[in-house]
């Protein structure tokens, strides 16, 4: 397994299970979930970093501003999915967002209480320094592709990563389970809406890919191009 399939095998792992103070005895009793509407917001940036959070239910997802105010989308999360996790790194205030897609119930623990649940675990801490180090990866090859590619080949690579680290083999196909709709992958993809929807009926015409709103089927990951 390369390195960079190593890091988003990694990523799949449900560290909500670990992390969540509602397993851990000694913090259930006196935790509690946050819940948040559609659209509501979870933390802004320039607001203190102090806690990760862990997605219990719903989707959530990540961006900033940039300077002309416009909204730049860096990732989507789901159930059993972290975020917030730079105060780990020693953010001290946050540079982006966090934006709740749906109805979701966040369980949110304390830069103290992971302190506390890493002492002496020596996996668990481990673990967090990757997943720090994967979404940092992500991101320069996110930038990369914005810099450097036109539509067309930012659209095929995110499917191919995601293929990488979400999808199922079947054969020589890569079943995704998804909830993206394409205006999720339109933003990240620094693409619109409408250049998603023909590039992924182009690919679907010449039986390169197969998708509906639960699922994209990739043929072959070697012949997408």
């Amino acid at each position: 397994m390369s390195r960079e399939a190593a890091l988003w095998y990694f990523e799949s792992v449900n560290l909500y299970n670990v992390l969540c103070p509602h397993k851990v005895k000694a913090l259930a009793e006196s935790h509690v979930f946050h819940h948040y509407r559609k659209d509501q917001f979870i933390y802004f940036p320039e607001e203190a970093a102090s806690h990760i959070y862990m997605i219990s239910e719903g989707r959530v997802r990540i961006g900033h501003y940039l300077e002309d105010g416009k909204e730049v989308i860096s990732s989507i999360l789901t159930t059993g999915e972290i975020f917030g996790e730079l105060a780990l790194a020693g953010e001290e205030k946050r540079k982006d967002f966090a934006q709740a897609m749906d109805n979701a119930v966040i369980c949110p623990l304390s830069i103290e209480e992971l302190k506390e649940l890493m002492y002496g675990n020596r996996e668990l801490s481990f673990s967090l320094l990757k997943l720090v180090g994967l979404r940092l990866m992500k991101l320069e090859r996110k930038l990369e592709l914005l810099v450097f590619k036109d539509a067309r080949t930012r659209i095929i690579e995110f499917l191919k990563d995601t293929a990488s680290w979400k999808g199922k083999k079947v054969g020589f196909e890569t079943l995704i389970p998804t909830k993206l709709t394409h205006k999720d992958i339109a933003a990240l993809t620094g693409t619109s809406r409408q250049t998603v929807t023909t590039i992924l009926n182009e690919l679907k015409e010449k039986n390169l890919i197969n998708f509906d709103r639960r699922r994209i089927l990739i043929r072959d990951l070697e012949t997408l191009k």
